[in-house]
Parts: structure tokens; sequence; C-alpha cells
């Protein structure tokens, strides 16, 4: 079993070498003399060695000592050089970054755009999960995960990106077909396209905001789904109203292909959270990704 005591002990007896003396050894380790002598003695007792020769007037090494520093100094250089290494990578956007995502951003929002962010870090290689639950980060391997809501009971660190709108739409074959609500409360006598709450099973209650009023409003409808894509795809073939995000639809909506019911009740919003393990240590690679989202989100 490694001895971290036994690491301490050699660290300390090769600045008492390399300085010549307890006093400069202890000057060096942020110690004092008694510390270091005693550290030294701690060392010959673990290994059973005597190792310095101390008069009041020199040190030195004895042939024991002499023959385990010069093995034991080239491992501290190994140790050095291999946390010298490990630092540098931390700092450096490389390697393989694990990203767990809601599957509504990574395809509307984060698939179009991830090139750009590939051309910023060639040495970067990136796995992509969709899923609608964060589940375990740790134990999944994952490095950051991205989700809309607010944060459940996590020692996970949440960082808030953006709120986006809540918009209720349909498609032009939907409006031309059933008519158009003039009002909110119109919703319930339209048919509507339900997002399940995982958290329930049930599906999620239709509420609508404008400054300090606001509408719930009882909904029916025939689907229920738990995917934010087939709730956008079902709506644009016409098959219902539905409350999506205003994140990632402009281009629908620029297209004609969507149409925003209601542009003056716009004050539901919902929060997009970046989550990651620690706020110490954080790898350049999940900084890097988490400023590209936030560059991406406006």
């Amino acid at each position: 079993m490694f001895d971290g005591r036994l690491l301490n002990g050699v660290s300390v007896l090769t600045a008492v070498v390399e300085g010549g003396s307890f006093v400069r050894a202890a000057e060096a380790l942020g110690l004092t003399p008694s510390g270091v002598s005693r550290a030294v003695s701690r060392l010959e007792a673990r290994i059973g060695v005597r190792l310095l020769d101390r008069t009041t007037r020199a040190l030195r090494l004895t042939d024991d000592g002499a023959r385990f520093y010069e093995q034991v100094v080239p491992l501290l250089g190994g140790i050095e050089e291999a946390a010298t290494t490990v630092a540098g990578v931390a700092q450096s956007v490389r390697g393989r970054l694990r990203i767990n995502v809601d599957p509504y951003f990574s395809r509307l929002v984060l698939a179009p755009r991830l090139g750009a962010f590939l051309d910023l870090y060639p040495d970067l290689q990136i796995e992509i999960l969709t899923r609608n639950e964060i589940g375990d980060l740790v134990a999944d391997g994952m490095d950051v995960a991205l989700r809309f809501g607010e944060p459940p009971q996590t020692s996970l660190i949440a960082r808030l990106l953006l709120e986006t709108r809540v918009m209720t739409v349909a498609a032009p074959a939907y409006i031309e077909r059933y008519g158009r609500p003039k009002t909110p409360a119109d919703v319930a006598n339209h048919l509507c396209i339900h997002y399940q709450d995982p958290s329930t099973g049930r599906a999620f209650e239709w509420e609508f905001r404008r400054g300090c009023k606001v509408i719930p409003v009882e909904t029916r409808g025939r689907i229920l789904v738990n995917d934010a894509g087939t709730t956008l795809g079902t709506c644009l073939a016409g098959l219902g109203i539905a409350q999506v995000f205003t994140l990632g639809i402009t281009d629908f909506l620029d297209r004609g292909e969507l149409v925003d019911l209601f542009p003056d009740w716009k004050d539901e919003l919902y929060p997009l959270y970046a989550f990651y393990p620690s706020r110490h240590h954080v790898p350049a690679k999940v900084r890097a990704f988490i400023d590209f989202c936030v560059d991406i989100l406006g």
C-alpha cells in the first residue's frame, strides 16, 4: 500500500541534500529546522537505514543514504513531470468531452453550430448523449450536462445560461382547419399537443403570463409526448397547438411554418442550466464548452 508519509519524508531529505543543511531545507519548505530533523529521523526509522551523518558543523549522506537518494531523486522528478503534464492538459482544451444534453437543445441549437466549436479546438473529441433526465453525471462519466427547468436537489454545480420564452404556436394547416384562438382561454376548445412531465408522468399544465397576470388553461388533446422534438414535429404537421421554447424555432417562424398565436403573452420563461460535478479545478474543455454555449445563446 502506498504510504504518503514516506513520500513526504523523501521530499524533506531531498531538500536537505540540495540545501546542504537543515536550516536551508527548512527555509525552502516553510518548516522549522527541528521539524526538518524530525522528518528525516522518521524516514530513517520507517526504512530502517541511517541516511545522514550529522555533526555540529556539517552533515553528509551515508553510503546507504547516497544509494537511496540516487534511486529516489529520478522518481521524484517523474512525479513532478507527471503533475506538470496533467496540469498542462487540464488547462488546454483537448481530449474527449462527454456531454449529456437535452434532446431539443441538441437537435435545434447545438448540432447546427457544433462545427464552429470543433474548429476552435482541433484537439478535442466530443461525445454527445441525449436524454430527458440528467441521471448520475459522475457515475455515467459525463463532463457536463445541459437541461431546461429549475435545478433538482443535487450536489452538482448549476449555472444558468439563459431563460427562454415559452411560446404557444400552431401550423398554418391547423389554423386553416380549426381556426385560430383569439385569447388564451380559447385554447381550451382546441386540440393541444401535451408534453409529459418526467417527474409525474402526467402532462404539463398550460398557463399564460403577461406581466403580473397569469391565466391557467385546462387543455385537451389526443397526443402526449416526452420529447420536445416530437412536440415540434407533430405541431408542424398540423396535428395540434403546442407550447414550445422560442429558442431554436426562429427559422420556423420566419418561414411561416409556425405561427405565434399570442405574441402579447410573452412573459412565461423557462431556464436552461449547465451542470457539472464541481466548481473546483473545472477542466478547460468544460469551461470552453459552457462559454461557447453562452456565445451561441446570444
